[in-house]
């Protein structure tokens, strides 16, 4: 399966490595406006672009005005928006509507990461929701990576704001 998240190289090594084996690798580049994670069951020596993804998450909904974000992605794909407004608020319901139904979910995740960590940090946040909304990966497996990646107050802060985000979006799922 192919990912491309619309951050940092740190969420995908998170995603990855949470899905893998539940370890981080840490980076940090502020300029970087897509970044891509691939996921299998054997070594993945590719690494080119993925141009046409399994899912989307998209961390900054203000670039459905400047890309085309969802160029390339998957009739069965995913797609995970960071914010608080709805579908129809952000016009997205015709590109939902070509998804099967259940794989696009919004997820106020920089509001949790504001609640839970005190700063706008939805990266942990997103991959809770993430977990919730396809089943790729379990909540588990993201509370362990978030574990090794970051000890104390921090590390419990961060591993409340992805079970925030992953009940919030089981419960939406459910609701739908």
């Amino acid at each position: 399966m192919e990912f491309a998240l619309d951050q940092n190289s740190r969420d995908a090594q998170l995603l990855k490595c949470a899905l893998v084996n539940g370890c981080i690798a840490c980076s940090r580049f502020a300029y970087t406006v897509v970044s891509f994670c691939r996921i299998d069951d054997k070594e993945i020596r590719l690494r080119e672009p993925i141009l046409e993804p399994d899912g989307l998450i998209v961390q900054d909904p203000t670039l459905f005005k400047a890309i085309d974000v969802f160029q390339g992605l998957r009739p069965d794909g995913y797609l995970l928006v960071n914010t608080n407004k709805s579908f129809d608020e952000l016009r997205l319901t015709d590109v939902v509507a070509k998804l099967p139904k259940g794989h696009a979910h919004v997820s106020a995740a920089t509001e949790l990461a504001l609640k839970h960590i005190g700063r706008p940090l939805p990266n942990v946040a997103l991959l809770g929701a993430f977990a919730a909304l396809t089943g790729i990966v379990h909540l588990h497996s993201v509370i362990t990576a978030i574990r090794q990646a970051f000890s104390g107050k921090l590390g419990e802060a961060n591993v409340a704001a992805a079970t925030a985000a992953y009940n919030a979006t089981a419960d939406a799922s459910a609701a739908a």
